[in-house]
C-alpha cells in the first residue's frame, strides 16, 4: 500500500473527514454537476453519477442537494460551466503528485495550485511527467482488526478484485474503475463497513519518506486538498505504519 491511501483510511476512521464536511459537500456537489453533464441524470444509466451520488450519500449530504446538483448538470437548473483538470508535479524529496480538479477558472485553479506546490518545497510539471507512474483503480479499504483475511479475501476474489494488501491496521482491495461499483456492492451487502471508498490514483512505484519528510508531504497534500477546486490528490510516498499512526494521533 502506498502511504498516501493509508494516510487516507487514518484520517477516516478518526473522522477528519468529518471535521471538513462542508467542503466536502462542495467537491461532491461539483463532482455530481459534471457527472450529470457528461452523462445525463439517470442514474441506472450514468455510472459515474451513480458512484458518486453514493459516495454524497455516504457522507450524509441532504437528498434536496444531490437532486440540484444533478439538476444543474442536466441544465434543469441554472448552473455553472465546470472544466475537468489534471495536475502534475513533484513534492518535497522528488514525490510525484497527481491532483485531479473541477473549475470554472482555470487560470485562477493553475495559479492557485502552482503556488502550494512551491511554497510546500515542490513545483508544477509538465503534462506526462508523473503520470506514468500511477494508474486508475477503484480502491477499498476495511479495517484489519475488524475483518478477517480470509473473509476480505472471499467477497474480495468473488467480486473480481485485482489485488490485495494488508498490515495490522487496514486491508486494501483494489480493481478495476470498471468493476469498483461491484466490488463495493459486494462487500456491502455482506454487511462490511469500508474506511475509503473511491477510484482514485494508484502508485506503481513509491518513494520511502522518513518523518520530516513525510510531514511535509502531508502538509503539502492536506493544503492542496483544502482548495476547493481540487478534488483528488494522489501521491507515490510510503511511510512506516509507525511514523503514520503517530502523526494520525
Amino acid at each position: 500500500m502506498s502511504g498516501h491511501s493509508k494516510w487516507h483510511s487514518i484520517k477516516h476512521k478518526k473522522g477528519a473527514v468529518d471535521a471538513k464536511r462542508g467542503k466536502l459537500f462542495t467537491k461532491l456537489i461539483k463532482e455530481i454537476t459534471v457527472a450529470a453533464r457528461l452523462g445525463g441524470g439517470d442514474l441506472d444509466a450514468n455510472p459515474r453519477l451513480r458512484t458518486v451520488v453514493a459516495k454524497a450519500k455516504e457522507a450524509n449530504m441532504p437528498k434536496d442537494n444531490i437532486e440540484k446538483a444533478i439538476k444543474k448538470g442536466t441544465g434543469e437548473l441554472e448552473g455553472y460551466n465546470l472544466e475537468e483538470i489534471s495536475y502534475e508535479g513533484y513534492g518535497p524529496n522528488g514525490v510525484a503528485i497527481m491532483i485531479d480538479t473541477l473549475t470554472d477558472n482555470r487560470n485562477r485553479t493553475t495559479a492557485e495550485v502552482r503556488s502550494v506546490l512551491t511554497k510546500s518545497g515542490g513545483n508544477l510539471g509538465e503534462n506526462g511527467c508523473v503520470s506514468w507512474i500511477f494508474e486508475k483503480k477503484g480502491v477499498i479499504t476495511l479495517s484489519a482488526e475488524k475483518y478477517d483475511e480470509n473473509i476480505v479475501m472471499e467477497v474480495a476474489l468473488d467480486a473480481g478484485a485485482d489485488d490485495i494488501q494488508g498490515d495490522d491496521n487496514v486491508w486494501e482491495v483494489t480493481t478495476t474503475p470498471e468493476n469498483y461499483e461491484t466490488l463495493r456492492n459486494a462487500f456491502i451487502d455482506r454487511g462490511m463497513e469500508l474506511i475509503v471508498s473511491d477510484i482514485m490514483w494508484v502508485p506503481k512505484t513509491t518513494v520511502k519518506l522518513d518523518e520530516k519528510a513525510a510531514s511535509k508531504v502531508l502538509s503539502l497534500i492536506e493544503r492542496l486538498e483544502d482548495n476547493d477546486d481540487v478534488q483528488n490528490v494522489a501521491s507515490n510516498f510510503d511511510i512506516p505504519d509507525e511514523i503514520l499512526q503517530s502523526m494520525g494521533e
